[in-house]
């Protein structure tokens, strides 16, 4: 632009020169030669003088909107320009220095938003993959890095190549590119359902697969949950409706058994007394998992609580952790409830042990006995409400156990020892 510039200052000076020189043609005739050539040299001087004066501001002002316009393409708005005249060129300056003051704080506000975006994508319980179309990952976040089962960024990596590695049924997902369900089966005990859904999207003029898989195991669990307490209320309620009136009727034969001294109505209303306390003590346990309270997360001294709970269930304590936040009453039932099925298995006591350790972002605690185990179809529904293998079993207390760990968005796995026995892994977060 600069140097247009200067081609227009030479040529408007060159035509000025000429007209200058045409019009001072005639004077020769009054003057000799001499005067005339003093004369027209003077006066194209003046006239390059003016021009220069002229066109001096003119071509600063432009040299500065040359320089902006540049940032500009640079994708720049740092820069003002400092011609602030006051003349027409100078509004446009302070035109300019207002449009990139603008185009400044909406740069940062989208980068802002960018890395706000960026930041909820990485951490974002959906596994988020996006491919060009040379099958090649241009996004990832960690969901995806850890479903794929990838120790490096998987960014500029091929997908045919990480599909050699990834779970068989995601890869198979991938393969095939449509919506759709995977179940896939982690280690013995732990089945993950899984949601794939993909799409094309055009970035930067470009084709790109985007595939999206959401975990639905933990919310189809809280959907069976919810189904079983709903079963559980009604059958409570049904049966709390006919103990109270079989409890009243029950009291009155016994006064009456009592008048007329007859030991069959003493057992027989004795055996219903009996019924009638079991039957309300069911009725108690189902409730306890039905109506199992919002927990009230506090800072809990994990090492006296599990002193006090191996008075009652002998166990090893193996404990690096100080605190946990947690609901007090909940994690000790959950506790139990672990120790006393260990205890149940038919394991020495003195091999049963938990064990609690700290990592980044989550408690893991770990209760082993040296018991039979269990089967793979017993691993499978162990944890379903009503599943039990006991005679004596209400089925509630993995159950129990599961609800109380998921209440404080946890986790808790069941899986065989090499050595035998059971290892029940629960995760809480710090």
């Amino acid at each position: 632009m600069a140097k247009a510039l200067n081609t227009l200052k030479y040529k408007v000076i060159g035509v000025l020169f000429i007209s200058l020189f045409v019009a001072c043609s005639p004077i020769i005739y009054l003057v000799s030669i001499h005067a005339w050539l003093a004369l027209s040299t003077c006066s194209a001087l003046l006239c390059c003088l003016l021009m220069k004066l002229t066109f001096n501001n003119l071509i600063k002002a432009i040299n500065a909107l040359n320089v902006g316009l540049l940032n500009f393409k640079d994708g720049d708005f740092s820069n003002q320009l400092a011609y602030q005249k006051d003349d027409e060129f100078g509004q446009l300056c302070r035109l300019y220095n207002q449009t990139a003051q603008q185009l400044r704080k909406e740069k940062q506000w989208l980068y802002q938003r960018e890395m706000m975006l960026d930041k909820m994508l990485q951490s974002a319980p959906q596994a988020l993959l996006l491919v060009n179309d040379n099958g090649v990952v241009v996004f990832a976040n960690q969901s995806a890095q850890h479903l794929l089962v990838s120790q490096q960024a998987l960014e500029g990596q091929s997908i045919e190549q990480l599909r050699t590695t990834a779970p068989k049924e995601i890869s198979a997902a991938i393969k095939n590119a449509q919506d759709g369900l995977i179940s896939m089966r982690l280690n013995e005990s732990e089945e993950q359902v899984w949601h794939a859904s993909v799409g094309d999207i055009l970035l930067n003029n470009q084709s790109h697969t985007l595939y999206i898989f959401k975990q639905l195991t933990r919310e189809l669990n809280r959907q069976e949950v919810a189904v079983w307490k709903k079963v559980i209320r009604v059958i409570s309620h049904e049966l709390n409706n006919s103990l109270g009136p079989i409890s009243s009727m029950s009291h009155s034969g016994k006064i009456i058994a009592d008048k007329v001294d007859d030991a069959r109505l003493h057992r027989v209303f004795s055996t219903i007394d009996e019924r009638i306390s079991h039957l309300t003590e069911f009725v108690q346990g189902y409730g306890t998992f039905a109506k199992l309270p919002i927990p009230k997360v506090a800072t809990v001294a994990i090492r006296p609580l599990l002193e006090s709970i191996q008075l009652q269930w002998p166990t090893q304590i193996h404990c690096e952790v100080e605190t946990l936040r947690a609901d007090k009453g909940q994690l000790e039932q959950l506790i139990i409830n672990l120790l006393k099925n260990a205890h149940e298995s038919g394991s020495d006591s003195a091999a049963i042990s938990v064990t609690i350790a700290r990592s980044p972002g989550i408690t893991k605690m770990f209760i082993e006995d040296a018991g039979q185990g269990m089967s793979e179809a017993v691993l499978t529904s162990a944890l379903v409400p009503f599943y039990s293998t006991k005679n004596s079993g209400t089925g509630l207390g993995l159950a129990l156990c599961r609800e109380i760990v998921e209440a404080h968005n946890g986790y808790i796995n069941l899986s065989n020892r090499p050595t035998g026995g059971l290892s029940v892994e629960v995760g809480l977060p710090n």
